[in-house]
């Protein structure tokens, strides 16, 4: 290299250089501009949830407002002038923006329009004049109070203008507020055109008296533009267009209210939401550009990408000075840069773990600090631990703040064995297993911690933890338990039975083959029967867990049904069975039962295994005696009684015998399973219901059921499960 000219190698690097860091520079402005798109989108969102909120609030005082005048109204056992104008006088206080009048309208039909005239007038309207329009069913205003000195005079039919006429329909026919389609009021068509508004009434029901006698309607009338052009640009600051629309009674779209901002530049976001307004809905319109809206259009990328180009020219410049003057300049820059780079990837890959961490991990996360408070918790922990603030002191308070237990549930956990406190000392643990119960979680929830010593800052140490909730897993593993004991046991049995009863009739056949006789024909004939019954024993078992497993998830379809006709179809089905033995036939009493709303198919199922328990728990020689009673108590539910004179339970198991697979031990042994009340208890239990068990006075067992019944969800028509049966 001559001296004076720099060398290739300087070139090159400054050149590489200055393309990188362009890149760089370059990508950062893109980066920062399409954030600032996403933030344009954010705050679009966010404006428009404002707005909606508004419009809803201000719509939700209109109709709270009409709905409170409607009530008073009905509350009056004679409504005269004077109480309507005392009713509505503090409406004139509540500013409420476009409303016109606030009126009494009373309905009339055409050969009873002078009667209810004079009516009213003898209640303190005597100048009252009726003006009909057409023919049919009228409704006239007979008080009107005037809220913005324009509204309408009493006498006028409101059923002249098809919007009006519907919404006084609908809101008679629902008995709630109702809104009408979008028109001009009758009082403003004498208006310029220029200053007439599309507008709106509302319209709620009054009834008086404890007979709910349907008196009339309060009617309150609102121009669209002065109702909601205050609100919407109060709410709608920044935005360009806001406009509010709903139908006419033609069924096309007009504008309520419409609001435009001059823009800075381009309209490039707009967004579109529904607006539930009594019983309609009417639609709202948002535009803007991103230029109007904090933070969504900046100089900042420009900038940030100018200085960086900038910043990477010097040092390009600088490169390649000092490549040309010492190759130590050219290698401690190319070092600086390299450690430039690693440490905002490092950064990056940082940031992107930590929001991994506190906003996508499902495990609850806590992290505290040496002297034992609260660094971090992220909502899953939160969610887990049942509080949603962290405890004021160190770990002494954390037994009573959270409430922590050990795995039986009713030990204190102490403080110094928590996983965190363990932790704290440099010990790592793992999978402790620990019981939160407190309000959040009054029936307890199993967790899993575990826990690790970790450097929070310059020597400090900390510890984080990794809550896990067990609860699910704990409760299915105890139910698979019990399934493979059940299924170790009763499936053993009869497949035992079946393989040496096989073994038989192979023998058997065989001796046939070689010319055996009659006694080994009738000896493979009692093996089949041996098989086949193995057979059914197996059947009954398996259809018992599915069953089971139904009882807890099949989708319900609950509906409104007799009882007594359930009831008794399942009586008539168990007392018909040929299976029952003679002399035994069972003595079932079904005394007055109401309905009740449950799914048909599972109620059937919990009745038809208490009865088939009642019947199958007798003892030999004995016929079943079963009593089947209901009431309804004065929540409105239905408690359903079935006793019987059986063997009856042991003392202490009333309440296991609803467990999954619990045999009770009276010393009587009985094929089954164990789940038919489990079965009962899970279906019970989804319909809202409980059950129980309890001796019956003079031998036998009493188990009760209770259902909503037809009080809670109010007439309905009757859906019948089949013809009752007659039973003694």
């Amino acid at each position: 290299m001559r001296r004076g000219r720099p060398s290739w190698r300087a070139t090159a690097a400054s050149a590489l250089v200055a393309v990188v860091g362009c890149a760089l520079a370059l990508g950062a402005g893109v980066l920062l501009h399409r954030n600032e798109q996403a933030a344009g989108d954010v705050q679009m969102d966010r404006r428009t949830a404002t707005v909606v909120a508004a419009v809803q609030a201000e719509t939700r005082r209109y109709l709270d407002t009409l709905r409170t005048t409607a009530a008073a109204a009905g509350a009056q056992q004679t409504l005269t002038a004077s109480e309507f104008a005392e009713i509505t006088a503090p409406l004139r206080l509540m500013k409420l923006a476009g409303s016109t009048s606030i009126a009494l309208v009373v309905p009339a039909a055409d050969d009873d329009v002078q009667r209810v005239q004079q009516t009213w007038r003898d209640r303190g309207a005597p100048d009252l004049t009726f003006s009909p329009k057409g023919t049919g069913d009228h409704a006239f205003s007979v008080y009107v109070a005037q809220l913005d000195g324009t509204g309408g005079a009493p006498g006028l039919d409101a059923m002249q203008a098809a919007a009006p006429a519907a919404a006084l329909a609908e809101s008679r026919r629902t008995r709630q507020v109702s809104v009408s389609d979008t028109y001009q009021l009758l009082v403003d068509r004498n208006l310029p055109a220029e200053q007439r508004q599309n507008s709106f009434v509302l319209t709620a029901p009054v009834f008086q008296g404890a007979r709910q006698t349907f008196l009339g309607w309060i009617l309150l009338g609102v121009r669209g533009r002065d109702f909601m052009s205050a609100t919407l640009a109060a709410a709608g600051q920044d935005l360009t267009d806001l406009r509010l629309e709903a139908d006419n009674p033609d069924g096309q779209t007009v504008a309520v209210a419409a609001i435009h901002n001059p823009s800075k530049g381009a309209i490039d976001l707009r967004r579109v939401a529904e607006v539930p307004v009594a019983d309609s809905t009417w639609t709202l319109r948002l535009a803007a550009g991103r230029c109007d809206l904090p933070g969504a259009d900046t100089a900042l990328p420009i900038a940030v990408a100018g200085s960086g180009l900038l910043l990477v020219l010097l040092l390009a410049a600088l490169v390649w000075v000092g490549a040309a003057g010492r190759d130590r300049a050219r290698d401690r820059v190319r070092s600086r840069t390299a450690q430039f780079v690693a440490e905002q990837a490092e950064t990056k890959r940082q940031a992107q773990l930590l929001r991994a961490v506190l906003d996508s991990i499902s495990d609850g996360v806590g992290v505290v600090g040496p002297e034992g408070e609260f660094l971090l918790h992220n909502p899953a922990a939160r969610e887990i631990l049942g509080q949603s603030e962290d405890a004021a002191g160190g770990a002494d308070e954390w037994q009573e703040h959270y409430q922590l237990y050990r795995a039986d549930g009713a030990t204190p956990y102490p403080a110094e064995e928590m996983p965190l406190v363990r932790a704290l000392t440099g010990e790592s643990v793992d999978h402790v297993e620990m019981v939160v119960r407190n309000p959040d979680h009054p029936d307890g929830r199993m967790i899993s911690v575990s826990a690790r010593p970790i450097d929070i800052a310059r020597g400090r140490r900390g510890a984080v933890a990794v809550f896990h909730d067990i609860t699910d897993r704990k409760r299915v593993e105890t139910e698979l338990r019990g399934f493979a004991g059940v299924v170790a046991h009763d499936l053993k049995a009869p497949l035992t039975v079946v393989a040496a009863y096989a073994e038989l009739i192979t023998e058997a056949l065989d001796d046939l083959a070689a010319g055996a006789g009659a006694p080994t024909l009738e000896q493979a004939r009692r093996g089949t029967a041996k098989v086949l019954h193995g057979a059914a024993r197996m059947q009954r078992l398996i259809t018992e867990l599915l069953d089971y497993t139904a009882a807890r998830d099949a989708t319900l379809r609950v509906e409104r049904l007799s009882l007594r006709a359930l009831v008794d179809d399942v009586v008539t089905t168990r007392t018909d069975s040929p299976d029952l033995e003679a002399g035994a036939q069972p003595d079932v009493f079904v005394g007055p039962l109401p309905d009740v709303y449950a799914d048909p198919v599972l109620l059937r199922q919990v009745v038809d295994n208490l009865v088939g328990n009642a019947i199958k728990y007798t003892p030999p020689g004995q016929a079943p005696r079963i009593d089947i009673t209901g009431r309804t108590d004065e929540d409105g539910g239905v408690r359903v009684r079935i006793a019987d004179r059986g063997i009856g339970i042991p003392d202490g198991e009333h309440a296991a015998v609803f467990d999954s697979f619990h045999r009770a031990s009276n010393g009587i042994a009985h094929p089954g399973t164990g789940l038919g009340l489990a079965i009962c208890r899970r279906i019970v239990e989804r319909h809202g219901g409980h059950i129980d068990a309890g001796p019956n006075p003079g031998g036998g067992t009493i188990f009760a059921f209770t259902l909503p019944g037809s009080v809670a969800y109010g007439p309905e028509p009757l859906t019948p499960i089949s013809e009752p049966a007659t039973v003694n």
